[in-house]
């Protein structure tokens, strides 16, 4: 178990909240992306890609990361075909994240797949997956929380957050998120795939 149990190690008293081995995973991921991939030219997708998946991540040949995006743990990130994860995005990825195809993070959200168990006198770690599903929009600035499932096509609002799932072709705003209304999208089935039903 990479998260170490909170009580046993006294991490309000400053000990370790993960194994040795994940602490280590981290650095030389971090230091990697620090020297070889957060200076990058946008484009240089492919490049940003092969890194990501040294570490772990399985990525699609066609999947977008921007330099300035954040990866926590890189083997805990999936990313389908034309998904994208936009400038200055966080993807605290304790537990697995999953970016269906055509999905897309805007600049500057947050995916938090990490929590607190509130009512443990440790204050435990808890990780909880995380999933968006195919054509969803993460927008500006939002955030989705830990065990959150993103249905396919709906849209999170700038700086909405998300603590529950949200439903698909369904559009939210606000903290907590609300539905506002129902997405329609207009596009070739033949070409695209199925749309909203």
């Amino acid at each position: 178990m990479e998260i170490l149990d909170a009580k046993a190690n006294k991490t309000w008293e400053g000990g370790a909240s993960f194994s040795l081995s994940n602490r280590v995973y981290r650095l030389l991921w971090n230091v990697t992306w620090l020297m070889l991939a957060a200076w990058t030219p946008p484009q240089l997708h492919g490049w940003r890609r092969l890194l990501l998946r040294l570490f772990g991540a399985h990525i699609s040949s066609t999947a977008v990361v921007y330099p300035t995006a954040r990866i926590w743990m890189p083997k805990n990130l999936e990313m389908g075909s034309f998904a994208c994860i936009g400038p200055r995005v966080q993807v605290y990825s304790m537990a697995k994240i999953t970016f269906a195809p055509y999905s897309l993070a805007s600049q500057g959200s947050h995916l938090c797949a990490g929590t607190h168990d509130i009512e443990d006198v440790g204050f435990q770690l808890k990780a909880r997956p995380i999933s968006i599903g195919s054509r969803a929009w993460i927008a500006a600035e939002a955030f989705v929380g830990p065990g959150v499932h993103v249905g396919e096509g709906a849209v999170l609002g700038a700086r909405g957050c998300a603590f529950r799932d949200l439903e698909p072709w369904t559009v939210y705003a606000g903290n907590p998120a609300r539905e506002l209304k129902k997405r329609t999208v207009r596009f070739p089935a033949a070409k695209y795939g199925a749309g909203p039903s």
